[in-house]
């Protein structure tokens, strides 16, 4: 059985079939219930989603609205599917991630590799993650050594000295992922896995040739912006920025002091990243529907107003993003892509803006399309919850069922994360 934090049990899943993910963000909560088939295929049977009542940032700031809002939308996705859901994948994209490699090496005197071998090695590997502060979310054995030679993918059978295991690490803050997962207990739900919300994202987003190749991604979400690396398979660097599309509604909001629904409706049916001429002629009702209803005028703005508040909000942002980038080494070849996606990347035109102030290859990035999933679930939106219910179906492995306690000593030397880095400023 699974342990989450201390002296929290995960329950046993009444049906073993089924998968839900549920993505908590800071403007939506949304859920998905899907069944795999023994290939990993998966056929969305229902999904749900509510507003956001309780997160700030990617925080929990509201325990009891957030149980609430993951509660109704857990139970619209159950109604539509017809079933009954125990436990969940759960999504968790707050600031704090990072990301590391972990070394593990064994002296074996020369003999023949055997499993027990390599089960012992994974077993030095668990005891390897010593506390200095930050929680366990992911630990992955990737490539193996031997007397020194990397990236042996299957020693099994082979002899060597010593034997070595490089150990993908992602960790984060513990507190924020013990409020994350109280809140999903508190309605009645056993958390089988937190992810971190790159990788889930990355799943459904990127092919394993970009991850492979190098490639950043981009989740603009409400409140947070998590700018991840990916490179030789494997995610090698994180930047999170306290800053998200929400900000754009709150700037909309001020500006023409309207309320912030009027505004949320204002960026999503009006508003681009991209201005032309005859934005200077195209008028846009502001006025409220009480206003309407008094049969007052309603104020108007110009639709080159609304994006010049957009763009203002855009630069700074944008700005921000492209120093993440270089901060992570993201410097190399101009034709290394970029891929954008999250609630902020359905803004009009936003591939073609980025792509001018970041001087390389934007393009959007959707979720792979599975059966049944519903239209309204396809753009970069739910890219997070799509992705969450494909690592579900992957049953990656992992050393450990749930690190929920287990913290990690980030290593004085990147090692492979070094080297990843370094492939990609010289053209990997």
């Amino acid at each position: 059985m699974a342990i989450l934090g201390k002296g929290l049990a995960m329950p046993q899943a009444r049906n073993e079939g089924l998968i839900t993910a549920i993505d908590i963000g800071s403007s939506k909560i949304s859920a998905l219930i899907a069944r795999a088939d023994d290939q990993g295929e998966l056929e969305v049977l229902g999904t749900g989603q509510r507003e956001s009542r309780g997160v700030r940032r990617g925080y929990i700031a509201d325990m009891e609205a957030t149980e609430g809002a993951i509660r109704e939308a857990v139970e619209q996705a159950e109604t539509i599917a017809r079933t009954n859901i125990d436990h969940v994948w759960v999504s968790f994209s707050a600031g704090g991630l990072v990301s590391d490699v972990a070394q593990v090496e064994v002296d074996l005197g020369g003999v023949q590799i055997e499993q027990k071998d390599i089960d012992e090695l994974l077993h030095q590997g668990r005891r390897s993650l010593n506390p200095e502060g930050r929680m366990v979310l992911h630990a992955q054995p990737t490539l193996y050594t031997l007397d020194g030679l990397t990236g042996v993918k299957n020693p099994l059978g082979l002899h060597a000295d010593k034997l070595g295991v490089e150990i993908h690490v992602i960790a984060a803050e513990p507190s924020p992922v013990r409020n994350l997962a109280l809140c999903v207990r508190s309605a009645h739900l056993g958390v089988r896995s937190i992810v971190a919300s790159p990788i889930a994202t990355g799943a459904s987003c990127l092919t394993d040739e970009d991850r492979e190749m190098g490639i950043a991604l981009v989740e603009m979400g409400a409140g947070v912006t998590n700018v991840s690396l990916f490179a030789g398979g494997l995610l090698v660097g994180l930047s999170s920025l306290p800053m998200g599309c929400a900000d754009i509604t709150d700037d909309i909001a001020s500006a023409f002091n309207i309320r912030r629904a009027q505004a949320e409706r204002l960026k999503c049916v009006h508003g681009s990243a991209q201005n032309s001429p005859r934005d200077n002629h195209e008028m846009l009702e502001i006025g409220s529907p009480e206003e309407v209803a008094d049969g007052a005028e309603p104020p108007r703005i110009s639709r080159a107003q609304l994006i010049q508040v957009i763009r203002q909000r855009l630069d700074h942002w944008m700005d921000a993003v492209a120093k993440a980038l270089t901060d992570l080494g993201y410097v190399g070849p101009v034709g290394r892509q970029v891929v954008l996606t999250g609630g902020g990347a359905e803004l009009r035109g936003i591939a073609d803006y980025a792509q001018g102030v970041l001087g390389r290859s934007v393009r959007i990035g959707r979720p792979r399309t599975l059966a049944g999933l519903p239209d309204a679930h396809s753009g970069p939106g739910f890219a997070t919850l799509v992705g969450l219910a494909q690592v579900a179906a992957s049953n990656p492995a992992e050393l450990r069922p749930f690190a929920a306690e287990q913290t990690v000593h980030r290593p004085q030397s990147m090692g492979v994360v070094g080297r990843l880095i370094a492939a990609i400023r010289t053209g990997y």
